[in-house]
């Protein structure tokens, strides 16, 4: 009996045109707790409150309630607990986090006021680690089960992914050149690996320009309105290795780009029910961000017998969901303040949408790009992510006229199903220009928050602490049950991961 390792060169039948893969889009919509450190020191909860200029994007009513102009800036340290350096990347890192000023003008009702500000809503550093021993698993195997499943074996050629129609993706391409072939029985097979290691590094940002006007009714109704910009940048290097029993490892070193900008406007109000008191409700709304984003991958696989490698780069559109908030805020004389607040977005009606060339606007006299859904990735989409649910609570104490402690918590709720899977086998181009098949399930993430303001004369320095925690689940490839043969099953244990952060934000805020 004679067994080979085939390294025939495949090419992955690739569309021209091409949407987003789920677990790829999630990284994008998401954001974090970030601004300035007296907002993040009450975790956020100042919707309602406002008179923060960190609530420009939240709750673009709380402009409204400036009554003198303003200028600040924040920047800090985020640390990853129990992160490993790996790719360049280090569990530590200096954050520029925020920018902005409001300009008052008083009005014979009110003010009139307009704010900018920038804000870094999303950092994506993180390293992420797992390792876990496979039974009766690989990757192999899953691209075998897939070529199966396509009927692409014939005779003694490689399966030949080559095809109009056929669920794959680009790492079935490089898996396929390490199958094995038997030639006494004149059979394919695969082999099956012991263990796994995946390392991969994320780094990055979404940048938000947010320009605000807003102004209030007689001190008793206000009202903001905020067009958002979306500067975003994203990568990530992965390596992740497969050791099997009998023939050297097998290591895919994954480098994916993600960047574009994307607009949202934002529409806000807070409304005092009761004439005199100080007790307000406010009501926010955010469009979809509309991102425009272009997407790279360099892709390389090592073993034994050399190394191939394979890259692609596409544009594409992706809507982000709509945001509903509702926030309440009080304050007991001028030593107190508390605040609480709830947000909504269903994360599963994310549109994914693919290019399909230019059209010529008459109205602009200019051309601009056409899109469509992609149908069978908002379907997948749909099915493993759901409605994310956010409860802010924050409270503001004077411990003296210039000193003020901050104390907040958040919980947010999951976003992904806990059966959820990144689907490599969609007949979407999503899947087709996938470089990677890991995925990670994250759990709720809970937040802990405190500050501290002094007040000097016309300036303000502030601090904040921020803990999150975040629990996940990750798997390096989607399972495989084959009905008819129980033998190819390929399935994965669940490797439990986390994400904690410690954040250390300082701000310093001139008023005149």
């Amino acid at each position: 009996m004679k067994k080979i390792i085939v390294m025939a060169a495949l090419a992955t039948a690739l569309l021209p045109v091409a949407a987003q893969e789920t677990y790829e889009n999630a990284k994008v919509a998401w954001g974090d707790l970030n601004g300035t450190a007296r907002y993040v020191g009450m975790g956020g909860a100042m919707e309602a409150l406002g008179a923060d200029i960190s609530t420009i994007s939240s709750n673009p009513a709380g402009i409204g309630l400036f009554r003198k102009s303003m200028a600040s800036v924040s920047l800090g340290f985020v640390n990853q607990e129990d992160g490993k350096s790996f790719g360049g990347g280090h569990p530590t890192n200096m954050s520029f986090d925020q920018l902005g000023f409001v300009y008052t003008s008083p009005t014979s009702g009110g003010f009139l006021n307009f704010g900018f500000n920038y804000h870094k809503s999303r950092n994506f550093n993180y390293i992420l680690s797992a390792a876990d021993q496979l039974h009766h698993a690989s990757q192999n195997k899953l691209t075998y089960a897939k070529a199966k499943n396509e009927l692409l074996f014939e005779g003694n050629g490689a399966p030949d992914f080559n095809r109009p129609y056929i669920q794959c993706n680009q790492l079935d391409d490089m898996y396929a050149r390490n199958l094995l072939y038997e030639y006494d029985t004149n059979t394919w097979y695969y082999e099956e690996a012991n263990s796994y290691n995946m390392d991969r590094r994320h780094w990055g940002y979404v940048a938000d320009y947010d320009f605000n006007l807003s102004g209030n009714i007689n001190n008793r109704v206000y009202l903001g309105l905020t067009i958002g910009i979306h500067d975003m940048h994203y990568k990530h290097y992965s390596e992740y290795t497969e050791y099997f029993p009998k023939n050297s490892p097998i290591q895919v070193a994954d480098e994916r780009k993600v960047s574009g900008a994307g607009a949202d406007v934002k529409l806000g109000i807070i409304f005092r029910p009761v004439e005199y008191s100080p007790f307000r409700v406010g009501l926010a709304i955010t469009t979809p961000t509309f991102y425009d984003l272009t997407t790279s991958n360099y892709t390389s696989m090592t073993d034994a017998g050399g190394s191939v490698a394979n890259s692609e780069s596409y544009d594409f559109k992706l809507y982000t969901p709509w945001k509903f908030g509702l926030s309440l805020g009080h304050t007991i004389g001028d030593y107190l303040a508390l605040g609480a607040s709830y947000e909504y977005a269903n994360y599963g009606s994310m549109d994914s949408r693919y290019n399909t060339g230019e059209s010529y606007s008459w109205w602009y006299d200019d051309y601009y790009e056409e899109s469509k859904s992609d149908e069978e990735m908002n379907r997948h989409t749909s099915d493993m992510l759901k409605g994310v649910s956010t409860l802010k609570l924050g409270a503001e104490f004077k411990a003296a006229p210039e000193v003020a402690v901050r104390f907040g918590y958040n919980y947010v709720s999951p976003m992904y199903k806990k059966d959820g899977y990144k689907d490599g086998s969609l007949a979407s181009d999503g899947s087709y220009y996938s470089s990677a098949t890991d995925y990670t399930n994250w759990e709720a993430i809970h937040r802990i928050t405190c500050g501290v303001g002094i007040q000097l004369d016309k300036l303000n320095l502030s601090a904040a602490y921020q803990y999150s925690m975040q629990k996940g689940g990750f798997e390096p490839f989607m399972s495989y049950v084959d009905q008819y043969d129980a033998a190819d099953n390929n399935v994965a244990d669940v490797v439990k991961v986390n994400n904690k952060r410690h954040q250390v934000l300082l701000t310093a805020t001139y008023t005149f």
